[in-house]
């Protein structure tokens, strides 16, 4: 049964019991994200990783399929995310209160997308609701004085016109992909994010390709697989680079996007920010295994 997110931003855990007592304002029906994220420690972030709290996340109006209960617990498979980890989707678990029961609705060509970091979703009194993240999809419905009518599982609501933007119906090319990344520099890494309130590596690259049209996987190691190989030599703009331990002879633990130069824009790691590095006389110069080309020449 296909369920419909109705949570700004909701978790997708390992575990039922993967949750510590900080994570309580991540498991309500109405999150509060940028509280959890300023009362976490870099410790505590760090754990998000190191004790496998979380897988990925998933956004408001996006549909996962439901395949299991467990009391108030539900695991899902998210489809929109392809991974190895199961034909279907991205799978983990997820609070019951934070999905809605809906018919799958096709996503139509005059759909919005949320083209800010985040924006506020209002109801017919100008109020706000719920602030939701860029990606987020709401099928269209009218222009009003400034506004744009959208479909929810909550009736008709509003964003402002200058916080949407039609979802794409051709791809964009490498410097869209760039510029859409380039909106987020400075903003601080997070393990198994995929909003505008944060990224990890591989969200981040998954994010900005979707945003302009593109499907690769959710995360890095199978990102490395997509698309077309290219030479380590041979690398241009919009490329996505990837490296791996051992000086690139182990696993995959990477990714970030080439952007010209020397240079790559990507999410480093907990603690960090979104930045754009020069690749020479660092780690990643020495860890580069494998570019791939995800866009359309």
């Amino acid at each position: 049964m296909m369920h419909t997110v109705i949570s700004a931003v909701a978790n997708i855990w390992t575990a039922p019991d993967s949750p510590r007592p900080l994570d309580q304002a991540m498991l309500r029906p109405t999150v509060s994200i940028r509280d959890w994220l300023e009362r976490m420690t870099y410790h505590e972030r760090l754990g998000l990783c190191t004790d496998n709290v979380i897988q990925t996340q998933v956004l408001f109006g996006e549909k996962v399929l439901v395949t299991g209960e467990q009391d108030e617990w539900v695991s899902v498979v998210v489809p929109s995310q392809p991974s190895r980890k199961d034909p279907r989707g991205y799978p983990g678990w997820m609070k019951k209160n934070q999905l809605k029961k809906t018919s799958p609705i096709p996503i139509q060509n005059n759909d919005v997308m949320i083209s800010k970091p985040a924006a506020f979703l209002y109801n017919s009194q100008g109020e706000k609701e719920i602030e939701l993240s860029f990606l987020t999809t709401l099928p269209f419905m009218a222009e009003e004085n400034g506004y744009v009518k959208v479909s929810t599982v909550f009736g008709e609501r509003f964003v402002k016109r200058t916080d949407a933007v039609p979802v794409r119906e051709q791809k964009g090319t490498s410097e869209d992909i760039i510029q859409t990344g380039a909106f987020f520099l400075g903003l601080p890494y997070l393990w198994g994010g995929i909003s505008g309130f944060g990224f990890d590596c591989s969200g981040f690259m998954y994010s900005i390709f979707k945003a302009n049209g593109y499907s690769i996987p959710r995360d890095a190691g199978d990102q490395a697989k997509a698309g077309e190989k290219v030479p380590l030599d041979n690398m241009k703009a919009g490329d996505l680079l990837f490296f791996a331990y051992e000086e690139g002879k182990g696993a995959v633990h990477h990714v970030g996007l080439y952007v010209g130069d020397g240079k790559m824009l990507h999410s480093p790691k907990t603690g960090k920010s979104i930045e754009i590095l020069t690749l020479k006389e660092t780690i990643y110069e020495k860890e580069l295994c494998a570019v791939r080309r995800c866009f359309s020449e």
